[in-house]
């Protein structure tokens, strides 16, 4: 097997100088490795377990990923923040509204296109949950909602989390709300698929 693919690949690179070119790096991936090159639009997934808690910030930044308040404050002249929380019973941190007397939506804003999002979220006791798809000229694309985020069901279990998925050819950002004044829903997790290139 082994002198199988030696041979292929003097045949292949042979080829390639026959005609001028070079082996790509996707085709020496493949020969080295055997394996399917990473492409552009595979997943990615975003955690905050390094993100440091209980600290208003007026945005983040993770891999060209930025979350921060959709818009300023209506009820105060302070400057809109986001903090991070520990999930209790696990390991696990999360980004909100650090706004504690104003539901105002947080925004996740990506650096391209993408075609498909899905947040991890828990929230307080009476929160609903709503999660809206922007693209590019602010323009809602898709929804995915909860009327009642799920409680748990014993002081000794954390607090449920649950998944919300929007979908649309070029979504430029996500906002997720649904909070009310005083309560609390956060965000442990963003997984994104990167929309394919149209050049290719």
């Amino acid at each position: 097997m082994t002198r199988a693919i030696t041979i292929g690949m003097a045949v292949l690179c042979g080829l390639a100088m026959v005609s001028g070119g070079v082996v790509s790096g996707q085709w020496w991936y493949l020969l080295t490795n055997h394996q399917s090159p990473i492409t552009n639009h595979q997943e990615v997934v975003l955690t905050f377990d390094k993100a440091e808690t209980g600290k208003p910030t007026a945005s983040y930044t993770d891999q060209g990923v930025v979350f921060a308040l959709s818009r300023p404050p209506a009820k105060s002249k302070a400057a809109g923040r986001v903090m991070f929380s520990p999930h209790l019973k696990t390991d696990r941190k999360g980004i909100l509204n650090a706004m504690a007397n104003e539901s105002i939506p947080v925004e996740v804003r990506f650096p391209k296109p993408v075609s498909s999002v899905t947040l991890v979220l828990w929230g307080s006791i009476g929160s609903a949950a709503l999660v809206e798809a922007h693209d590019k000229d602010g323009k809602v694309i898709n929804t995915a909602k909860r009327d009642k985020v799920p409680e748990r069901t014993g002081p000794e279990q954390p607090v449920p989390s649950f998944e919300l998925t929007v979908k649309g050819p070029a979504i430029a950002s996500v906002r997720f709300s649904g909070a009310p004044p005083g309560g609390y829903l956060v965000c442990d997790e963003v997984r994104f698929t990167p929309r394919p290139d149209p050049r290719k």
